[in-house]
């Protein structure tokens, strides 16, 4: 998950929690609150009552009694007022929860209980208001939390999204400019982003510095190689020199001639060793260009017509069934060289009158390339260093060095090609070569 949905979720959920607490806190005492609400309303009306009350009003309400209350027409409030014996005792004033049954319906109400003297008459007034109200308000009330609740959500997340998409723009631009990008130091862009975040600033200067060495250490590199061919190329091929050379001198013995060929046939080795690392690391280092519009199957003809006379001292059948002609930009004598050097594995390792194909196909967009030999195949644990430099798996093979999986896969690497290798012993080995179309 990106950085900036992260942000975005966990914000988000902060504020749904806090929403979410608060609501909760309120629903729990909106019955409280209304309840004092309404108990001083209560209050107020008894005062209102008894400063506007005269004789007319009590015989009247005490008249209209003799059903035992008196509701208003919405069955909301109602009013019960009783003479007190003489010598009784004032009744305290104090508030009840009760049910009262109205025309066959229950109804909750808030009652005040209490007593007043008017003309030396004690009375006792009962004061009464539903409780409904209340409920309607705390449905109320808990639908607009909820409806409050999904609209921060929503506002929430997409603000936080634009803002943390706005916050977080320089570091993607670092990433995909300074680093996606970018193929080889030497290219490397050292212009500073434009950013007023200060970890954003010390990323992108910490990027360059590190480019910046990682330029130095590639140049020198890159000398490294240049000497190493100048250094090493050059006096072995003065040694290949001379000692042909003495090939030519009519008193050397027999026994002479056989170790000057041996020694030339070691310097020719280690000189092509030499020439396998150079390419290499020329490659891992994108000293080479992608100029040329490849066709596969014209290379492929070209590598079998260049092997033929291996084929036929091996008496090996060479088959290949391309379906369609691909194309794609590349480096056609370092493809040249991946391909030769794929075959010619297929060649060493085979059998005698053995089979070699090379077919094509197309799986999920993907173009693949198929080369099959019917040689011993490799182990498991062979298949797993099949890439690494210098791996030999059959001893008896003394023009190998090692080097040519490692060099056919450095070269896919370059041209974005993935090289796959499958393989059983004793069944033969195909190696698999993917090609993305654009």
């Amino acid at each position: 998950m990106k950085l900036q949905f992260k942000l975005a979720l966990y914000n988000t959920l902060t504020k749904v929690a806090i929403l979410t607490l608060m609501g909760t806190m309120i629903l729990l005492s909106i019955d409280k609150l209304s309840e004092h609400h309404i108990q001083q309303r209560l209050l107020h009306k008894k005062a209102k009552l008894i400063e506007n009350l005269s004789g007319m009003e009590i015989s009247s309400l005490m008249e209209q009694q003799k059903t035992f209350t008196d509701y208003n027409l919405l069955k909301e409030e109602y009013i019960i007022l009783k003479t007190q014996k003489k010598g009784s005792n004032p009744l305290k004033t104090y508030f009840s929860r009760e049910i009262r049954e109205i025309e066959g319906s229950q109804e909750s109400y808030q009652i005040l209980n209490t007593s007043f003297n008017y003309q030396g008459q004690m009375y006792t007034l009962e004061l009464g208001e539903a409780m409904s109200a209340n409920g309607q308000l705390r449905h109320t009330i808990t639908f607009f939390t909820f409806f409050i609740l999904l609209a921060a959500v929503g506002l929430t997340l997409v603000s936080d999204l634009a803002f943390t998409r706005f916050l977080l723009r320089p570091f993607y631009q670092i990433i995909d400019q300074k680093l996606n990008k970018v193929n080889d130091p030497i290219h490397f862009n050292y212009v500073p982003m434009k950013t007023t975040t200060v970890d954003f600033q010390v990323l992108d200067q910490s990027i360059s510095s590190l480019m910046n060495k990682i330029s130095e250490l590639f140049l020198s590199e890159k000398a490294f190689i240049a000497n190493v061919s100048h250094e090493l190329l050059t006096p072995i091929s003065i040694l290949n020199s001379r000692l042909e050379n003495l090939l030519n001198e009519e008193s050397l013995s027999a026994d002479g001639e056989n170790k000057i060929f041996a020694c030339l046939k070691t310097l020719n080795r280690l000189k092509s060793i030499i020439n396998s690392l150079l390419l290499i690391s020329k490659v891992e280092n994108q000293q080479f260009g992608k100029p040329d519009q490849i066709s596969i199957a014209v290379a492929v003809q070209e590598v079998c017509e260049e092997l033929e006379h291996r084929l036929l001292m091996m008496d090996l059948h060479f088959e290949i069934n391309l379906k369609q002609d691909f194309h794609f930009e590349g480096n056609k004598p370092l493809f040249h060289t991946l391909l030769m050097n794929i075959v010619n594995n297929a060649i060493k390792y085979n059998v005698s009158s053995g089979k070699i194909s090379i077919n094509d196909a197309e799986v999920d967009g993907v173009y693949v390339l198929n080369v099959t030999d019917t040689g011993e195949g490799m182990s498991a644990e062979e298949l797993t260093n099949a890439f690494n430099r210098f791996e030999k798996f059959q001893s008896d093979k003394a023009d190998s060095h090692g080097l040519g999986l490692s060099i056919a896969r450095t070269i896919a690497d370059f041209h974005g090609i993935s090289m796959d290798i499958l393989s059983e012993k004793g069944f033969g080995t195909t190696v698999k070569l993917k090609f993305r179309k654009k």
